[in-house]
């Protein structure tokens, strides 16, 4: 049995290059021995000299692109030019980086991953380390992290759809960190491509000089050599003296249950090796690195990272929280003078998160714990309900994080989740000078308190960027006035060409506003055409109010919302007329309505159940049937006065679901 596992085992590790799947019970202590051999076996062949690569033969870059531009497709190639993945016999591989279910089923980059490709360019050896973005605006977090370890990026453009909302914002943000930029044209095999036209785009848009941009396409591979010789060619090396001491800067982390906390870094200035002690300037807790290496594209162990160098480092860190983003890291002993602070997260939507059955909430809290800790962003706080029950209050970058988040619970921990109604966070300012932010709708003050107590009540704006074919103009111009937009600007994108038919329209937008369906409009409005960014923009002074829903005169604290007294009468139609649909009827007739402060903005009725008291009367007097419906009349009146709604969790996932 021995041979015959030792055998196979071979055979599997000598057809997989980078990734190792193997799926076997074994039943004997020495197979399994033999089996942990074969794999040492394997990653020793997999060793690679690090010393070879000095800071001048290492290219540090990353791919930006709006959504769908072909970002994840351009890596696949790039990773199979440099052989550091088999093609597949079909002729591609499908989203290599994209690891997650979430990324695959929806075809959008969650998650930052890295990888690093050696490549053979005019008899030199380079190695090239890519460390992959995101091109949702939910995720630009990830993106600002990933440019700050790198020294250039590739700006990838849709040669059909021409410049999008989020390649603008990304673009000047990687300008800002002095990153040099290689612009690139993908997708000129299609038939709608018009490349000389969205060439000419990007010099009005970005001051490109359309010489400098190449054309390709990813899917086919026509061009990637040329971009790969750019990368080597055009991009700047890193710089960092090997015998100075250690500074390596952290951009990433992710938790493996049997090692802990597995950091990313990108290595400033002298040598890390394995054994060394090293500590950390955030938290000045002291570690030892037990296992140093690079993904290629999965962790292949090295001995040492030198300067210039991006790898991955495991150092018994128990907690994820312990692995700052931004953090400097260095060797105990020869502390040194940190590196720029990096901005951390800043979650603008919160949403509380319960489970459908009470029972279930302390395995979500541990679902949930496990799962922030591959995505730091989120932030995490208990909370109760009195109709919901045990839950937490999450704060995420955008809905789009909120909803990759939930689909990710129910993928991975299958967890069966009700996700309140999303809310951004506001500021209330009182008489005394105090400052108090809020992300809950429940501890909003009431209509008495603000005349009392708060001087004034803010909300957070964003300034957003929308990209729209001529046509659309004035739908979306309807759109964004209809939702409280101030400041609006527009002009031609790609003024200059001999067909401006492409405008950005520029406004300050609540950010409340665009929470709540903003995106499903904006892309119905504009046939699928339009793109969409923003940015924070402060906070400004709102007329707001919170909106109560009382069943039978007894608010559900889990319904409250936050809305401007312009839309009040609207948003409290809305959803009245949704419970009505949801709540299940009742013996007696239940009152639904919104109220701010004392004011019933709207009202539903629901129906008593009717139940025939005098079905079981075989003929016999009138009087005695009408005794029956009398005393059926006197119980409906008290169970009105004394009786509770009961409200199941059903109804709130079917409201709270958009299924009412």
């Amino acid at each position: 049995m021995h041979r015959i596992l030792h055998k196979s085992c071979r055979q599997a590790l000598a057809t997989e290059r980078s990734r190792l799947y193997v799926h076997i019970t074994v039943t004997s202590t020495s197979a399994s021995r033999c089996f942990s051999s074969s794999v040492r076996v394997w990653a020793q062949t997999k060793k690679i000299n690090m010393e070879e690569y000095s800071p001048d033969l290492i290219r540090n870059f990353s791919i930006i692109a709006h959504i769908d531009h072909g970002k994840s497709t351009l890596a696949d190639r790039l990773l199979e030019l440099t052989g550091t993945i088999q093609k597949k016999k079909s002729g591609k591989n499908e989203q290599v980086l994209d690891k997650l279910k979430v990324e695959r089923e929806r075809g959008i980059t969650v998650k930052a991953q890295t990888a690093s490709m050696i490549h053979q360019h005019n008899g030199s050896g380079f190695l090239l380390n890519l460390i992959d973005t995101p091109g949702h605006v939910d995720f630009s977090w990830e993106v600002s992290r990933s440019l700050a370890a790198c020294q250039g990026a590739v700006l990838l453009v849709d040669a059909s759809q021409g410049v999008q909302a989020q390649s603008i914002s990304v673009f000047h943000n990687a300008k800002e960190r002095g990153l040099k930029i290689i612009p690139v044209l993908n997708k000129i095999d299609l038939p709608a491509a018009e490349p000389e036209r969205i060439a000419e785009q990007m010099r009005a848009t970005f001051g490109i000089d359309p010489s400098e941009i190449l054309k390709i396409s990813a899917k086919t591979g026509k061009g990637v050599q040329d971009v790969l010789d750019a990368i080597i060619e055009r991009l700047p090396a890193p710089r960092g003296p090997k015998e100075a001491p250690l500074k390596a800067f952290l951009f990433d982390s992710f938790y493996d249950r049997y090692r802990g906390v597995i950091s990313l870094i990108n290595v400033q200035e002298g040598v890390l090796r394995k054994g060394d002690k090293i500590a950390s300037y955030h938290t000045r807790k002291r570690y030892e690195v037990t296992d140093v290496g690079i993904m290629h594209p999965e962790e292949i162990p090295t001995q040492n990272l030198y300067p210039g160098q991006v790898g991955y480092i495991a150092c018994n860190m128990k907690q994820s929280s312990e692995a700052h983003i931004g953090d400097t890291l260095y060797r105990v002993g020869s502390e040194v003078e940190p590196l720029a602070g990096f901005q951390p997260a800043k979650a603008m939507v919160f949403a509380g998160v319960f489970p459908v059955e009470n029972s279930e909430f302390p395995k979500l809290e541990e679902s949930i714990n496990r799962l922030t800790l591959t995505d730091r962003s989120v932030t995490v706080q208990r909370e109760s309900s009195a109709a919901l029950g045990q839950g937490c209050r999450l704060g995420f970058l955008g809905t789009l994080h909120m909803d990759v988040f939930r689909q990710r619970l129910e993928d991975e921990y299958d967890s069966n989740v009700i996700i309140t109604a999303p809310t951004v966070p506001y500021k209330i300012i009182f008489h005394d000078g105090r400052e108090k932010l809020i992300s809950n709708p429940t501890e909003f003050p009431e209509t008495t308190d603000t005349a009392a107590r708060v001087k004034e009540v803010q909300e957070p704006m964003v300034k957003a960027t929308i990209i729209v074919p001529e046509e659309y103009v004035g739908e979306l111009m309807e759109l964004c006035f209809s939702h409280r937009a101030d400041a609006l600007e527009h002009r031609y994108l790609d003024a200059g060409a001999a067909t401006a038919s492409r405008i950005m329209i520029n406004c300050l937008l609540p950010l409340s506003e665009i929470v709540t369906g903003f995106f499903d409009q904006l892309k119905s409005r504009s046939s699928g055409f339009a793109s969409f960014d923003y940015e924070d923009a402060g906070y400004q002074s709102s007329d707001l109010a919170k909106m109560s829903f009382l069943l039978n005169a007894k608010p559900v604290d889990a319904l409250a919302l936050i809305v401007h007294r312009s839309a009040q009468e609207k948003v409290g139609r809305h959803w009245v007329k949704k419970l009505h649909q949801v709540i299940p009827r009742q013996l007696f007739e239940v009152p639904i309505q919104a109220a701010i402060g004392k004011k019933v903005i709207a009202r539903e009725t629901l129906k008593a159940m009717r139940a025939d008291v005098t079905a079981g009367l075989y003929g016999g007097h009138y009087e005695r049937k009408m005794k029956h419906l009398e005393n059926q009349k006197e119980s409906k009146r008290k169970m009105k006065r004394l009786g509770k709604v009961d409200l199941p969790q059903e109804a709130f996932f079917n409201l709270l679901s958009n299924k009412g």
